[in-house]
Parts: C-alpha cells; structure tokens; sequence
C-alpha cells in the first residue's frame, strides 16, 4: 500500500482562509512557496517550496479564517484500521471519511481537544 515509511507521520498541514487568492498571493510573495490550484475553495503548496506539504482551504460560513487552529494530517497505509484504533482508544471520528482529488481521508478527535486528520490513497 502508498508510502508503508510514511505510516502515522505527520503529512500534511491545512489552514483555512477568508481568501484562499489573497493567501496564495501573500504566501508566494513573502516566502517564495508555490502553489497548486484545486479550483476556488483550494490551494496547496509542497515540501520543496514550504518544508512541509499543506494546503488552504476556505474557511466555512461563520467559521473565523485561522481563528481555529491547523489541521495536522497524518498518512495511514490503511485507513480503516487506524479508524478502529482511534476509537478503540477512546477517540472519536468527527468528519467521515470523504474522497478528495488523490485519496480519502477523516477527521478525529483525540478525546484531549485536538482535532486531527488521516488521509490515504
């Protein structure tokens, strides 16, 4: 399966913004990142330009752009298994997991008030 030296790692980090435009012309112009452009709602950006791939997404309806804080996203060689692990250990899922261009990921919580991702092919 994927990336079997990637399992568990930390992935991937997302932001919401009010502009996802405006952040990618800030982020350009100040620290020189390069973008892809997934339509309106979704930019992301790459180890080689940032140190770390992550992306910025529009912020929800009454959602304060960056007043919450990042989504950590973690890789997993097996979703459904690292689902069943979370819960097992008193986790709980809070998005479902959902394809997106690339893969599929969830959204978890760890019980502690973090909110995290995992994402796999």
């Amino acid at each position: 399966m994927g990336h079997p030296a990637h399992h568990h790692k930390i992935n991937y980090i997302e932001f919401s913004a009010s502009d996802v435009g405006k952040a990618k012309e800030f982020y350009s112009s100040v620290f020189a990142w390069k973008f892809q452009v997934w339509g309106a709602e979704y930019i992301s950006f790459d180890h080689d330009s940032a140190g770390i791939d992550g992306g910025f997404r529009l912020a929800n309806d009454g959602e304060q752009a960056g007043g919450c804080t990042p989504l950590v996203v973690l890789y997993s060689a097996d979703l459904l298994a690292t689902q069943d692990a979370i819960v097992a250990a008193g986790g709980s899922i809070v998005v479902p997991t959902f394809e997106f261009p690339g893969g599929r990921r969830f959204h978890f919580s760890d019980g502690v008030g973090n909110v995290l991702a995992v994402w796999s092919e």
